[in-house]
């Protein structure tokens, strides 16, 4: 659907270890496929047989101007190039003007006025898999922004995705968090940022069972715990991590 997040990517220096990483840490199965970017190998994630994100190295480009390891959201849109003028209108910036997948999918890196990329895109396939519950493990359950100033930062949103406001939720010296809907239940939280985050950016946080013993799983496997475990409304348990490469990501879970 348009406007809504869709799919996942890692980009990172070591696939091959981070295949093992979130298989171990998510329980994600992965098969390789047909590489977006060409000469490079891509892997699909699946939980329960349906693929909800990839795997890829750091694009030749990206890598020489100091892209880290890092996961990128796709946003749906209904016209890639049209999207991508309009976001540099609002301010933001195309990295990788629109580009096709032939038979798959055709987007663009983008990134919002204040830094936090994300992937513009439309699918090219005639159907698409019907989207798995709520909270059903291995997909991703909450969307987050750090951005600069977390007013300005939805307010772009808005324009550019139709997306709405929910509950402001008052997190003390830390400011406000404002969650947002894309369509239906609020799917994710903005604020700004604190001053230790250097940069704005998304993080993307994964459905486990179980907090604990997903944490010990993270730790086994050579990543590391940077906040949390926490408990959160709605009776969930969430964590923030860096896997072995650098990438930041979160877990979230229904109980400890």
């Amino acid at each position: 659907m348009p406007d809504k997040f869709f799919w996942y990517d890692v980009m990172t220096t070591d696939t091959g270890a981070a295949r093992k990483f979130y298989g171990d840490v998510i329980g994600w199965s992965a098969q390789d496929q047909d590489s977006p970017t060409p000469g490079t190998q891509y892997t699909v994630f699946s939980a329960n047989g349906r693929g909800v994100a990839g795997l890829m190295p750091i694009p030749a480009d990206a890598r020489k101007a100091g892209v880290p390891p890092m996961w990128m959201g796709y946003i749906a849109v209904d016209d890639v190039d049209e999207a991508a003028r309009r976001l540099e209108r609002e301010g933001g910036k195309v990295h990788r003007p629109p580009t096709d997948v032939p038979g798959i999918i055709r987007f663009a890196v983008v990134a919002d006025p204040q830094g936090a990329g994300f992937i513009i895109a439309k699918g090219l396939m005639r159907e698409a898999p019907p989207e798995p519950p709520p909270g059903t493990p291995g997909t991703v359950g909450w969307h987050e922004i750090d951005a600069a100033d977390g007013e300005s930062a939805f307010a772009f949103y808005e324009r550019m995705f139709r997306w709405t406001k929910g509950e402001v939720m008052d997190m003390g010296p830390m400011g406000n968090y404002q969650l947002f809907a894309t369509g239906g239940a609020n799917v994710g939280g903005m604020m700004t940022k604190p001053p230790a985050v250097p940069a704005p950016h998304w993080t993307y946080y994964f459905n486990v069972p179980a907090i604990n013993a997903a944490v010990s799983r993270v730790t086994a496997g050579g990543g590391k715990i940077i906040y949390g475990p926490m408990q959160v409304p709605g009776d969930l348990w969430i964590v923030n991590g860096i896997d072995p490469q650098g990438a930041g990501f979160a877990l979230v879970a229904p109980k400890r």
